[in-house]
């Protein structure tokens, strides 16, 4: 069956990168990017190269996203970032919710919708990320973690336009560990099942797989059900891995 959504490859950069390393990656993709115009290329580096990175691929297909934002717009807020402000920066997409927001920051499905509509509010599209950990996992309750998150963390004026899902097993990211491909495919329906009963575009909304995807097991788990690209953590730091993920498409 052929595509219907166009895959979305994305870069989570995480807490890594000076600014003359940062450029040189960027670049990398960038140049590297010519050659790929089967899906759309994202990079979301730290917050303080979000410019940078922003002026370095510009002219190209390389779409640069924040890596959190804070629900409001402005005020007394030391040490965070407003989705306006990375907008102004020159920001596409923002990823909100990601497993690690949620475990190092304690933030809450509550704090991830907000997040999401405060990305809406700036022009941003929001990349929401929901998964089970290992513990929740082994007990069968993944399936009920993921409705509760989708629930939760999706406003309910979410449109296909305006909204991805990133499906991240909190115990396959950064670990080498993956879900079989039949269990990442799972998962994916499962979620656009869910979504389907929260709007009426579910079917057109973007899906992406997130948890130890690099260039040798790219093909697999994108070929899986309902997978329309992945959030690629390590592998995202090196630009020939990186594009060779977007290759496997």
């Amino acid at each position: 069956m052929a595509r219907t959504r166009r895959p979305l490859i994305a870069g989570n950069w995480k807490m890594n990168g000076l600014k003359a390393d940062a450029l040189t990656l960027a670049k990398g993709v960038a140049d590297g990017a010519k050659a790929t115009s089967n899906c759309d290329l994202l990079v979301c580096p730290p917050a303080t190269l979000v410019m940078a990175v922003a002026e370095a691929v510009k002219g190209s297909n390389v779409l640069v996203g924040g890596q959190d934002c804070h629900p409001k717009a402005n005020g007394a807020h030391t040490g965070d970032i407003a989705a306006e402000m990375l907008r102004d920066a020159g920001a596409a997409y923002v990823i909100v919710g990601h497993s690690e927001r949620r475990t190092d920051h304690g933030e809450t499905d509550a704090i991830v919708r907000a997040k999401a509509e405060a990305a809406w509010r700036a022009g941003l599209i929001p990349i929401v990320c929901i998964g089970e950990t290992l513990a929740e996992r082994e007990a069968g309750s993944t399936f009920s973690v993921l409705a509760r998150q989708i629930k939760g963390s999706i406003p309910p004026a979410a449109t296909a336009a305006r909204l991805v899902v990133a499906y991240e097993p909190v115990w396959a990211i950064g670990t080498g560990k993956t879900p079989t491909t039949a269990e990442v495919a799972a998962a994916h329906v499962h979620i656009r099942k869910e979504l389907g009963g929260a709007m009426s575009e579910a079917s057109a909304v973007r899906l992406l797989y997130g948890g130890s995807v690099k260039g040798s097991n790219a093909a697999e788990l994108l070929a899986a059900g309902d997978v329309d690209g992945a959030l690629v953590g390590g592998a995202s730091l090196k630009a020939d891995e990186f594009l060779a993920i977007a290759k496997a498409v």
